[in-house]
């Protein structure tokens, strides 16, 4: 039997009389002043950002107006993914509204991957194999014949209500593209795990888990980010990405991301800057070409639903070709790469009752209100203030509009301030991020990433929280390649260069 010869799971490196445990959580702005709003402007301002119900969704032969041009829907649900990786909370994320106690459970904020590997199969034994090294699988699934070896997550069987996933984080199971990304990253570590042992009987799970945590990270780097956040932000932290020197010798340039000790998850980007892929949900998602119908993300069917915490349909096997552009992929069709909706100041409409899914027990039922009492009970600053501290220009109200970014809309969208006068000057931080990258709008295929504001929040948290892990790809080996045979070749301006993204490390479990 093949036993792990130790393992590096969240936790394990910290002191429990450590200051740490006094909090993870802190501010980047800690002296702004809070914005404050009423109720009656926030749920005016919630109920303007929910979109209208979609009788009839955009068929598959046309081109959706709302889709942004620059980010495949996969991005949403992988940064949902990266959310449960940095937080721990058995609670699932669409469920946090305004209690700051709440967040005592979170853990160490790292890209270690502890929603899949939990505490590690000394102290989680059924989440593993009997090896010790490759995880315990779920069952078949089909309806993507490009992967005969899919398979859905490990999951209980209790006498009578849902079957629940046993795995490392129960939020990874909250609706079933996340649910299906999890059981893949556990193929990945699996197929990591072959890979090294072929070449080295004598590896270890500690080794295998280090390979995992850093393709992850090389792909965060390397793929989410500048998707979401521009090559160019990217570049201006990490400098040498750029320019090819070592990055001791072009050092990484934070601005307004520090700590002392330890590092920890602003406020700002857990309650307001990275809650932009709320925006991202479509309401309807196509999971593979041999089904006959798109999928609602929540409803009240769940024959049609991909409401989570269940056990769904075994046909619904994903084709992440539909969700993560493999290359060349078709604008329409049934075979077509589905786009993210724009980061902009509209959400979908199933967003606004998220009792139909299942999540929320009682008011308020809208994730948008949600986000904004959330803001408010956290004494976030306004968009202005924190534009203001960071030097960059201060959109005028006038250009703070609410509603969908799209040719036919959004030159009728009222102000935020037509909605209260009180958001003068003075607009929740969340709904300023987001107003900030519709500013990029000039018409319908123009590609949306984050603005300079919302930009930076993400891109220094992320890059912060990497270059303080001591286990990290950028703390460790910041040149560091993926294994060769899970790079693609590409053609850039007439060069041959390898690369390694999202939709190659879900390619390498096929």
């Amino acid at each position: 039997m093949r036993r792990p010869h130790g393992s590096h799971i969240r936790g394990m490196d910290n002191n429990p009389s450590s200051p740490f445990f006094e909090g993870v959580f802190g501010r980047l702005f800690r002296t702004l002043r809070p914005a404050h709003h009423s109720d009656q402007a926030l749920n005016a301002l919630a109920a303007a950002m929910l979109a209208e119900f979609e009788e009839t969704p955009t068929p598959e032969d046309e081109i959706d107006d709302e889709e942004n041009q620059g980010v495949d829907a996969g991005f949403t649900y992988f940064g949902q993914f990266i959310d449960h990786d940095l937080t721990f909370d058995p609670a699932s994320s669409l469920q946090k509204q305004n209690d700051p106690n709440g967040l005592i459970d979170y853990r160490t904020p790292k890209f270690d991957l502890d929603n899949l590997y939990g505490r590690g199969p000394d102290d989680q034994p059924y989440l593993y194999e009997s090896d010790g090294i490759h995880f315990i699988l779920g069952p078949g699934l089909t309806g993507n014949d490009k992967d005969p070896r899919a398979r859905s997550l490990p999951r209980n069987t209790p006498s009578s209500g849902p079957r629940r996933a046993i795995i490392g984080d129960p939020r990874n199971d909250e609706n079933v593209i996340v649910s299906q990304l999890q059981a893949s990253m556990l193929r990945f570590h699996n197929k990591v795990a072959d890979v090294m042992i072929e070449k080295n009987r004598d590896v270890t799970f500690t080794d295998i888990h280090q390979a995992v945590r850093w393709h992850y990270q090389y792909v965060v780097l390397h793929d989410f980010l500048p998707t979401i956040v521009g090559q160019d932000m990217v570049n201006s932290i990490l400098p040498h990405l750029k320019s090819g020197h070592s990055i001791h010798q072009d050092k990484p340039k934070l601005t307004i991301y520090s700590f002392k000790k330890d590092p920890f998850i602003p406020i700002e980007f857990s309650v307001a800057a990275y809650r932009f892929g709320h925006s991202m949900i479509r309401p309807i998602y196509r999971l593979n070409e041999t089904l006959t119908d798109r999928q609602t993300i929540f409803s009240g069917d769940g024959n049609r639903s991909l409401n989570g915490f269940r056990e769904f349909p075994s046909n619904w096997a994903i084709d992440w070709d539909l969700f993560f552009d493999p290359g060349g992929a078709p604008t329409i069709g049934t075979n077509r790469i589905q786009k993210a909706y724009k980061i902009d100041t509209s959400l979908v409409n199933p967003l606004g009752d998220l009792v139909i899914a299942g999540i929320v027990p009682g008011p308020p039922h809208s994730l948008i209100l949600r986000n904004l009492l959330r803001g408010r009970s956290f004494c976030l600053p306004s968009g202005q203030s924190v534009a203001r501290y960071m030097g960059v220009p201060v959109i005028p109200d006038s250009k703070l509009k609410v509603g969908k970014a799209t040719e036919g809309e959004t030159e009728g969208n009222p102000t935020i301030v037509s909605l209260a006068g009180e958001f003068a000057g003075n607009a929740p931080l969340w709904y300023y991020i987001l107003a900030e990258a519709q500013q990029q709008f000039k018409k319908n295929d123009t590609p949306i990433h984050l603005g300079l504001v919302g930009g930076r929040i993400v891109a220094e948290v992320f890059i912060g929280l990497m270059l303080g892990d001591p286990h990290s790809l950028l703390s460790q080996a910041p040149d560091w390649q993926p294994f060769e045979e899970f790079q693609k070749t590409v053609t850039v301006d007439g060069s041959e260069i390898k690369e390694f993204k999202i939709r190659d490390l879900l390619k390498a479990i096929l």
